[in-house]
């Protein structure tokens, strides 16, 4: 049973009574009454489980956008009943105004809706839709709570997407189809065309010109249908956070930008998420159909608070084929975790293709090592020194093996990324 606020008015209402009659023969029969009222009005009152509830698909969401939660109630009776409903969702899901008034004539439904706002990635799910239905009196209610199952997924906000216009801007430069065009080492012949004021004398093709007795240049264009593996770190040291977010997201950003300049490119493009297992695995080489099978994958992926299984990882690299490409780690630089567990399986990494670690800095770091104005903070920037020194001496371990690291604040990463891509691109180097 459940009280409504009319109840405790019904039982305040008993100090007139005892005003005008005031004695305990007075309290003990105006408590009979009410506990008779009350009860006559929770036994009149509509069974909850004769309602039936179902719920819509919520659609998913980027985090930070909102979707809305859809419940019907349908009664199949012939009494209108009046009541409160209750959808709950768990915390992270964002919901609002989770409690509707409830009011169903009978053979009739009712939609409610409840507006969601994740603060999370990933799978949000919903709790208990709660009935409460009340009697003829409103003074009591039968209550009672149904397992509905609902999710709304919450996909990757893909800020770095702003960058890829000016991006693939640069690549169209690189791959011909503006004006400008190429030439270096492993590249490939795109035409021929007249000889210009400044072209470089070396691209003259000498038997195209005494064919057509006029000077006429070769131009090229970057080798397309490479090989372009991400590999994604969810162990522990992705799961710290860096201005209020986990590093696996930056990464995820980078991720998704070189995923989709890459396809962009017409080079064949390859996910893998993982630590101790094996989370995701993505592959294709069609921007639209790539970029929205990337999202998908990875958004319910969290970090896992376990150690990376890089050979696990690396063979999920080579047992598609040793075919050279380009292999990106998206780790961090921790010393202890790369040492130990990412430079024994470089070596076989690096003598088949070309790799580079992006590892996501901390800008609070940076910060610390400027703040020198009290004791404490000399003691934080000695700190923050002795980290960067680390992330450095890491750094300058995975270089000597022919490790490309690029080491930048979650801002900056994606861009650096995709900018190394396409300077590899223009060097003819991928």
């Amino acid at each position: 049973m459940a009280l409504t606020p009319r109840a405790l008015w019904l039982a305040v209402a008993g100090l007139v009574a005892f005003a005008a009659w005031p004695t305990m023969a007075t309290v003990r029969w105006w408590w009979l009454a009410v506990v008779v009222v009350l009860l006559l009005d929770w036994l009149l009152a509509p069974r909850p489980q004769r309602l039936v509830i179902e719920r819509y698909a919520t659609p998913q969401v980027r985090l930070g956008a909102s979707a809305t939660s859809r419940v019907t109630v349908r009664n199949p009776g012939t009494r209108t009943v009046r009541g409160v409903l209750r959808d709950a969702w768990q915390p992270s899901a964002g919901a609002s105004g989770t409690r509707h008034p409830l009011r169903v004539p009978g053979g009739e439904r009712v939609l409610l809706t409840t507006p969601l706002t994740p603060t999370r990635r990933g799978d949000r799910l919903a709790d208990r839709v709660t009935v409460r239905l009340s009697g003829p009196l409103g003074l009591a209610a039968r209550q009672r709570s149904f397992d509905i199952p609902g999710r709304v997924r919450a996909l990757h906000p893909f800020g770095a997407r702003r960058h890829l216009a000016s991006r693939l801007a640069m690549l169209r430069q690189l791959d011909g189809r503006s004006a400008v065009r190429t030439r270096g080492q492993g590249t490939e012949f795109d035409s021929l065309r007249d000889y210009v004021e400044g072209d470089d004398v070396r691209s003259i093709d000498w038997r195209a010109t005494a064919r057509r007795q006029n000077l006429v240049v070769r131009t090229w264009q970057p080798e397309q249908h490479r090989r372009v593996v991400l590999v994604l770190d969810t162990s522990r040291t992705s799961a710290g956070r860096v201005d209020d977010a986990p590093r696996l997201d930056a990464s995820m950003d980078a991720a998704l930008l070189l995923g989709a300049l890459a396809a962009q490119a017409h080079d064949h493009v390859e996910l893998v998420a993982g630590d101790r297992r094996i989370h995701a695995r993505v592959a294709g080489s069609d921007r639209g159909p790539l970029l929205h099978d990337m999202v998908e994958a990875m958004s319910p992926i969290d970090a896992s608070l376990v150690e990376a299984d890089w050979e696990l990882l690396a063979s999920e690299v080579t047992g598609r084929g040793n075919r050279r490409g380009l292999v990106v780690l998206l780790t961090p630089l921790e010393s202890a975790a790369v040492e130990e567990g990412l430079l024994p399986v470089l070596p076989a990494l690096v003598a088949h293709h070309r790799v580079v670690v992006a590892s996501v800095a901390d800008s609070a770091v940076a910060r610390m090592r400027g703040d020198r104005s009290g004791v404490a903070q000399v003691y934080d920037a000695a700190a923050a020194e002795r980290t960067t020194a680390l992330r450095r001496r890491t750094a300058d371990a995975l270089g000597l093996l022919g490790v490309t690291v690029i080491d930048a604040v979650p801002e900056e990463l994606p861009v650096r990324l995709a900018d190394h891509y396409l300077w590899l691109k223009a060097q003819g180097l991928l």
